[in-house]
This record gives C-alpha cells, structure tokens and sequence, in this order.
C-alpha cells in the first residue's frame, strides 16, 4: 500500500520537512494555510494548497471543520499533522479516519493513553519503568494538592495533565507561592489544550533530559533509534539538542532505551514517537511521552541514517519496518540548533526578513520555514529554521555548529544567534556537562553587555552605504561609484556615535577614516545585499540591508542595527529633566488574563500589575517603580494589540 496524496495539516519548517519527504516519494503533498500564511514558503511548496480561515490559529490550524474541508476538497488518502497544533489530538485522529483518511500517526486510543500525563505514569509503572515521585490522584482540589505538596516535599512541579512544551508548569519552591502557581498553570492548560488539570511532581533540581526514538508498525516490531539529549531548555523550551547523549554509559543507554520499547509495547503505540526521561547520575525516571514526530528528530536521522518521515509513512499505509532493532546503529554525532525570531529578553517578534542566508557546506543540515522577503508572522511559533550539523565524533560536530552560527545571516528581525552562539563557545558545553539548568547556572539566557559595532564592520557599512548595495546595477560602472568623491558619514548605535570619513582612493578602492585611523577597502564584490571587499589587505565580507533612515548589518555571526542620525544641530536638544510617569506597553499582541491591582493603587517597585498571556505564554506585568496606577487601558480578559499601553505608573514628586 501507498499513498498518492498527503495534507499536511500543520505549517512552518515541519509543513516544508514533511512537503519535501513526499517528493521524494512521489506523493502529491497539499498544504494548507490561514490569512497570515498566504505567501509562506509551505504553501508555495506543495502541490497544492488550500486556505483554512483567518490568522488566529483558533480559527485556522485548530480548526477541525475547515481542515476536515481540504481533505475531502483535495481527495488526500493520509493527513500527517507534524508536531504542535492537533498533532497529540485523538479526536482530530478519529474525525480523520472518519471521512477516509489515514492518521500518519499513533491510534487515537494510544494517543488518549500517552496524552494525559497521569495515565502514562500509570503505564509506565505498569511497565516497570521508573517514574518521578510526586501525586496525581482523582482528588485535585487545590486544599488537596497544598497537602500532597507538603508531603512529597518543596520544591515542586505543578504540571498540566494535557500538552507538553512547557506550557502549564510551574516551579514552586515555598508554600507561599503554591495556591497562584497552581492557578496560573490551570489557567495557561486550559487555554493551551482545553484542559485544565494539574498534578504534582517533586522537582529534581539539575536532571539531564534525555529523550527516546521509538517507532512502531502494524505486524508487532517495535525498535527505539537510540536517544537525545534535549538539557538546554528555556522557559522549559528546549534550544540545543544532539544524539547520542555525552551522559550516558552503554549499559544505561541500553537500559534507558529498553525502558522506552516496554512503554510503548504496553501502550499499543505505533507509528513514531519519543519517550522523555529526567537523568539524575545513573538514575532515570519517566517524564512523558510525545505521540507524534518531535522538532529535534534530524540528529536521530543523522545518527542512524534514517528518515523518520519517511518511516512514518511507510508504517501508516501498512507496511512493516524495513529493520530490525540490531540493524539500527549509531554513527557519529548530530546537535540541532532551534532558530527563533525574537527579541533580546527571549521574547517572540515578526517582521520581514530582509535576508536569510544560512550556512552551507559538508555536514551541514537546513530545515527552513521561511526565505529571504518573507514575512514572519506573530500568530504562531516565532521558529524561523533548524541548523543541525553532523560529524564523526562530538568534538567535530561542535566545531562545525560553531563555524556554522558564524557564518548564519538573519537581517529583519532579531533572534536568538547570539545565544546560540554562547552556548555553543561554552567550555561546559564542550565538555557535555549540561543539565536544565545549563543557562541559569552559566547566565547564558540574559542578554550581554551591548557589543560595540567591529571596526571592520563599520567600514564595510559605510561603504556599502555609499554604493546603495541594495540595487540591482552594477555600482563601479553607473551612479554613485562614477561620481563618488569625498564624504562624511554619522552613524549611531545605542549611545554610541561613528563618523566615517571617506575619498575614492581609485577603482572599486576606497579610503576611510574612522576614530582617526585610516582604512583602506578594496571593493571585490557587492551584490544582493552581500559586500566582500579586502580591509587594509584582510579578507572580510557583511551582509547589509539599507532601512529607511537605518543600516541593517550582519557581520561575523552577529547582527547590528545602525541608524543615520540627522546632523548634531537638526532635532536635538529640547527640554530636560526626568519624566516623573511610566507607561508600560504590550511587546506583542496577546490577552490580559489577571489583573493584580486597580486605577488609584500605590504599588511599589517590582509588584505585579498584571498578566498577560501572549503566544501560548503567560508573562506577568511588574512595576517598574514605585508610584500611583493612574491608568489600566484594559480589563480581564481584554485583547490587546502590540505596542498598546498596559499601565500607567505616577511616581511621586520629590520635595
């Protein structure tokens, strides 16, 4: 059995991984979309594509009605649902098998069982696989579960039954804290997977977290493909993953990954799926099991030369494992890195991508969900791409992803290269010693001190400033090379300020002045955004997008913004001293979902005003000083658009 077409009823890198699995299969692959994904790189992927509703994923991805449509209006014979959205839905799974489709998945019934986190603990004891101790009885009051808290011992994890990726967890580490820990993670459950039920786990401070491959067929084979270690989290998000895992010895590889074909044996699983530990030393404990594919699969296909994609595929129209569980073994080392498009403090942002150029070269893997002039909406999941390398050993493949997230270009909006690449300079990371608690410990997840723009930098951005690089005609024959003469150019980054002399020092060579030091810039080529040049005799290259009054520049693994103020006399100055209000605005659109405090309130420095939930987060709103609520714009339950007031703070006037 085959299939001859396949929707794809997810979006982004996943949606284009699983396009791309079946072109190589010769499956037709439909796509589907909402308003903000109109032009996305997954829809002009596929062999056809079909719209499912507005933006609000709510009333597009999540939106079974409009889904069930395209299959029926595209004749697919098999959805795969990729991971995130209606991926661990059983329900979505039957109302597929419902109108004649097959689920490139687990069976509902497995999915129900591996879903709820209560009933998978119960599994996995009933498959003699260790599990955390903690509660997660019938009673769930919240005067029950202050009791049972007590009893297993502070600090604690109050967990959401349903969902994964972090969202409705909480860490309480006093009895103060419980009561609002546990509301707060009912209410993100709630409105994450509709199902606000919570239990509790005893927190093992600094684990490791290794995770299994297992896949299953329908003719009773079932093999693990090793593990992965998934430690560097934020926010309970994993960042940086590899396979195999640098902690574990070869018997508690085999007695770990023997634990994770138990479970799923029990389970009745099929199809692919991951079964989570928590290492603590030489014990490991069940963490949950994810029914569907997961983002950091490429390590495991690189390690064991398989495609997991494919496989899932093969396995859903019927067919048995090509392979059997001595067949499988490892080869080298991966690590996949998640690319985000967000801001300095790990928060979500959209905007255009100007330029996306990522690295190429041997051993170098690109899973891309978006291209150079696409728009990154702030609908969904803000990951724009996966970098993942692979190498003969670990040392190898860390020198490789450390090339590589040099030689990564992202102009338009921010993201988290810079953390990435301080994870992986990292001396702990070079030696494998990662835990959850990798970029706390080390005070990798805070933005650093403001780096300086490079000297060579500045000279290339200049330059390119000058030849206008981002227009199609050749600068050395026409316009602004032809005429070039003297010119001084001011530049401004934080509270930084640049002034660039320069003087055509003859063709395609320039000569510049910057803090008094001169420079001189062999042009060799500028085209597409791209400037390579040789600076006093050095090879260098940038990728520059020109914005408006501002340079976009992306040099040497980092990025910078830099903007051409007006001269000194134009538009400066204007009356001083310290404004005695604060106003606090929404970094992106989202949903009040408590209010703390009322209009008159004193409130003092630190204290919670407010939380907002946006992208599927919550993110409490705090005072940035002491002083009076003069204004809150908007109620409980309001939405509110990015950018908006929140509050407004009066501080009190000094005597």
């Amino acid at each position: 059995m085959s299939f001859g077409k396949v929707l794809v009823a997810n979006r982004g890198e996943i949606a284009v991984r699983v396009i791309q699995a079946c072109r190589e299969l010769g499956i037709r692959s439909v796509a589907v979309y909402s308003e903000a994904d109109e032009r996305a790189m997954h829809r002009r992927q596929a062999d056809e594509a079909y719209f499912i509703g507005p933006a609000p994923a709510a009333e597009s991805y999540l939106n079974v009605e409009r889904l069930v449509e395209a299959i029926e209006r595209s004749g697919a014979e098999a959805v795969n649902p990729g991971y995130g959205f209606l991926s661990e839905s059983a329900a979505f799974a039957r109302t597929v098998q419902g109108v004649g489709a097959v689920w490139v998945g687990p069976p509902p019934e497995a999915m129900e069982a591996m879903g709820l986190k209560v009933r998978a603990k119960e599994l996995a004891r009933l498959a003699d696989v260790p599990t955390v101790p903690g509660y997660d009885g019938e009673e769930a009051s919240e005067e029950r579960l202050v009791e049972e808290a007590e009893r297993i011992g502070y600090p604690v994890l109050v967990k959401a039954s349903a969902g994964g990726g972090g969202r409705g967890m909480r860490t309480v580490t006093e009895p103060k804290d419980f009561a609002e820990a546990v509301r707060g993670a009912r209410r993100e459950a709630e409105a994450a997977f509709g199902d606000g039920s919570v239990f509790l786990e005893k927190l093992i401070e600094a684990p490791r977290h290794v995770e299994v491959q297992v896949i299953a067929d329908d003719h009773g084979n079932v093999v693990h493909l090793y593990e992965r270690e998934c430690s560097i989290q934020r926010r309970h998000q994993k960042v940086v993953e590899e396979a195999p895992s640098p902690a574990l010895s070869p018997g508690l590889r085999e007695a770990i990954c023997e634990s994770a074909v138990r479970l799923a044996r029990k389970a009745g699983y099929r199809n692919a799926g991951t079964v989570e530990f928590l290492l603590d030393g030489e014990d490991f404990y069940f963490l949950e099991m994810n029914a569907r594919l997961q983002v950091e699969h490429p390590v495991t296909e690189l390690v064991t030369g398989l495609d997991l994609v494919c496989l899932q595929l093969s396995v859903a129209a019927g067919e048995p494992l090509p392979f059997g569980q001595n067949d499988v073994t490892l080869r080298g080392s991966a690590i996949e890195a998640r690319l985000y498009a967000e801001d300095e403090q790990g928060m979500p942002v959209g905007g255009k991508l100007l330029d996306f150029d990522p690295p190429e070269g041997a051993g170098i893997r690109n899973d891309a969900g978006f291209e150079a002039g696409d728009e990154v909406p702030i609908n969904y999941d803000s990951m724009l791409a996966k970098l993942i390398v692979h190498a003969p050993d670990r040392p190898a493949a860390i020198r490789r992803l450390r090339r590589a997230l040099h030689d990564y270009s992202v102009l338009g909006v921010p993201t988290n290269l810079p953390l990435l690449g301080r994870i992986a300079e990292h001396p702990a990371f070079a030696t494998g010693e990662t835990t959850t608690r990798f970029l706390d410990q080390h005070e990798l997840g805070d933005p650093p001190p403001e780096k300086p723009i490079p000297r060579t930098a500045l000279l290339l951005a200049a330059t390119a400033d000058l030849l206008k690089s981002n227009t199609s005609t050749d600068p050395f024959t026409s316009g602004p090379w032809r005429l070039l003469g003297a010119s001084r150019l001011r530049y401004a980054s934080g509270d930084k300020t640049y002034h660039v002399e320069t003087v055509r020092a003859g063709s395609r060579t320039l000569r510049l002045s910057l803090a008094g030091e001169e420079s001189v810039v062999e042009v060799l080529r500028v085209a597409d955004g791209r400037i390579q040049a040789l600076v006093d005799g050095e090879p260098a290259e940038a990728r520059i997008a020109i914005v408006g009054t501002g340079l976009m520049l992306s040099f040497d693994g980092d990025s910078y913004r830099i903007a051409r103020p007006a001269p000194p006399d134009v538009n400066e100055g204007g009356p001083g001293g310290d404004s005695a209000s604060a106003g606090l605005t929404a970094p992106m659109p989202g949903t009040v979902v408590k209010m703390a405090v009322s209009e008159g309130d004193e409130v003092q420095e630190g204290q919670l005003l407010l939380v907002l939930e946006a992208m599927k987060m919550e993110q409490p709103v705090t005072a940035p000083h002491a002083g009076t609520v003069t204004s809150l714009p908007f109620d409980e339950g309001a939405l509110v658009p990015g950018g908006a007031v929140l509050a407004e703070i009066v501080q009190p006037k000094s005597e």
